[in-house]
C-alpha cells in the first residue's frame, strides 16, 4: 500500500509520528516520509533516533500555514494528519489557539491536499471530538466534519478519519505523569475517583490505523474497539508493580473534563455498523462520495452508545497492558 509512495505527516515528531514512522519503515519500503512539525528539538531527536534514515525528511512547519503545506505537500501520495493541540485544559485557557491549529490547521490540510492531488488525507482524531464539552473536543469534531465532507470537494482525493481513545505512553500523558511521581515517592493526583479512559498501546494503535487504511473508502469515521479502566485501578497498579509508598488523593475534575469517554454517541448510534473485531464505523448522515452504499451488508450497531464506562479491565488486565507497552 505505501510501498515506493510519499508520505506526509503533520505533527510528525511526536508520540504518534514516532511510531507510524518506525511502523512504516518495519511494513512497507516508502520512497520518502515527510516530518512536517513546529518542534525543532523533537526533529533532531527524531532525525538521530532514525540514524539519519535518507527516506526521512525534516520540514518545519505549521498546520496554520497553508502556503507552507502546500509547498510541503508537492508530490505527496498519502498525508496523516496528526498535527494538534491536545491538552484540555490548554485548549481551555487558549480557545483561540485551539481553532487556529484544530480548525483552521484542519481546512490548510484539506485545501492543500487538494491542490496537489494527493490520494489519501487520514485525520487521527480523538474521543472528546465525540460529545464533546471542552474545546478541544469541539475543535477536532469540526476537524472531522471538515474531513468527511472533503470528499465532496474533490473526488481524486479521497478523506477518512479514525477516532481513537488514550493511547498509552504518549508524551504529556497520564501513564509517564503517574510512573514519574511514583518514582519519586509522591502520592498520585486523582481528579475523581470515578473516572474511567480507554487506553491501548502505542504500537497497536498504528496497527489498527494502517487496517482502516486499508479498507477505507472515503467519507467515514472508524472507531477503534478499545479495553477502558477505571484511573484509580491504573493507579493502584502501578504503586504496587513500581514498588511506589503515596497514596491517591482525590483533585476534583480539571475544566472540561469528562468523567467517562464516549467513542460513539447516541446521535451517532443509529448511523454506525459493526465493521469487524477491531472497529465500527460511522458512516456520515450525508451520503459523501455514496460511502453509505458501501455498507449496506454490514451489521448494525445496536449499543445505545459507546463509553469507557461500559466494560473495565480487571487489575491482572491493566497490569498485564502495562507490561506490553513496557511502563512496569
Amino acid at each position: 500500500m505505501f510501498n515506493g509512495q510519499n508520505i506526509l505527516i503533520t505533527g510528525g515528531s511526536g508520540s504518534w509520528g514516532n511510531e507510524l514512522t518506525k511502523q512504516l519503515f518495519e511494513k512497507y519500503d516508502p520512497k520518502e516520509i515527510i516530518i512536517y512539525s513546529r518542534g525543532e528539538l523533537p526533529q533532531v531527536e527524531m532525525q538521530r533516533r532514525f540514524n539519519n534514515n535518507p527516506k526521512l525528511k525534516f520540514v518545519i512547519g505549521d498546520v496554520r500555514s497553508l502556503n507552507s503545506l502546500s509547498e510541503s505537500m508537492r508530490d505527496v501520495d498519502y498525508v496523516f494528519h496528526l498535527a494538534a493541540l491536545k491538552h484540555v485544559p490548554i485548549c481551555e485557557s487558549n480557545p483561540w489557539q485551539s481553532v487556529n491549529t484544530n480548525i483552521v490547521g484542519t481546512e490548510n490540510v484539506i485545501r492543500a491536499a487538494i491542490n496537489n492531488k494527493v490520494k489519501l488525507v487520514i485525520d487521527v482524531s480523538t474521543d472528546k471530538a465525540c460529545a464533546p464539552i471542552n474545546m478541544y473536543g469541539v475543535c477536532k469534531s469540526v476537524g472531522e466534519k471538515l474531513t468527511i465532507h472533503a470528499n465532496e470537494r474533490r473526488k481524486d482525493t479521497r478523506f477518512v478519519c479514525i477516532r481513537a481513545g488514550n493511547v498509552m505512553g504518549t508524551r504529556g500523558s497520564i501513564i509517564p505523569f503517574f510512573k514519574d511521581l511514583i518514582q519519586a515517592g509522591k502520592d498520585v493526583p486523582i481528579t475523581d475517583y470515578n473516572m474511567t479512559r480507554y487506553f491501548m498501546t502505542l504500537e497497536e494503535a498504528i496497527g489498527l490505523l494502517f487496517k482502516a487504511i486499508e479498507h477505507c473508502y472515503g467519507g467515514e469515521i472508524f472507531v477503534t474497539k478499545m479495553p477502558a479502566c477505571k484511573i484509580t485501578d491504573l493507579a493502584e497498579v502501578m504503586i504496587e508493580e513500581l514498588g511506589g509508598q503515596g497514596k491517591l488523593h482525590e483533585i476534583g475534575i480539571r475544566p472540561g473534563e469528562k468523567l467517562h469517554e464516549v467513542l460513539i454517541s447516541e446521535y451517532e448510534a443509529k448511523d454506525t455498523i459493526v465493521f469487524d473485531d477491531s472497529y465500527y464505523v460511522i458512516l456520515p448522515s450525508l451520503n459523501v462520495n455514496g460511502v453509505r452504499d458501501k455498507y449496506d451488508q454490514f451489521e448494525k450497531f445496536t449499543g445505545h452508545n459507546y463509553s469507557s464506562c461500559d466494560r473495565l479491565m480487571s487489575k491482572m488486565e491493566i497490569k498485564e497492558k502495562l507490561k506490553d507497552g513496557g511502563f512496569i
